[in-house]
């Protein structure tokens, strides 16, 4: 599978789909080359992120769907962590954690 567009959705909807451990190898570099070409990360840099972003887009999907993913390009929501560590989230709790990130994000930019 190739690259292609620029979209949030673009970029990381494919991966949503990949089932296979090669094709995932292969699409993560290419978002890790795309991140350091267009965006000038570094490789730890654009690692990370992508690690990062595919982990919270994998949160919008169903709980198969994010499992999957999190194995196959080893990230983790960056909220919620690894589903299969901490299982999903309840509803309550998903709001709870947004809220709390919420105030973490608010009183770091009082304290710049």
């Amino acid at each position: 599978m190739k690259l292609k567009g620029t979209t949030i959705g673009e970029v990381y909807g494919p991966a949503m789909e990949i089932k296979d451990q090669a094709e995932a190898d292969d699409y993560f570099e290419q978002l890790v080359q795309q991140s350091m070409e267009q965006h000038g990360k570094t490789r730890e840099e654009a690692v990370a992120m992508n690690r990062s972003n595919l982990g919270y887009y994998a949160g919008y999907y169903d709980n198969e769907t994010r499992e999957r993913v999190e194995r196959l390009f080893k990230c983790a929501h960056p909220i919620f962590g690894s589903i299969a560590v901490k299982g999903p989230p309840t509803p309550e709790q998903a709001f709870k954690m947004g809220q709390e990130m919420g105030e973490k994000v608010k009183r770091e930019k009082e304290g710049e």
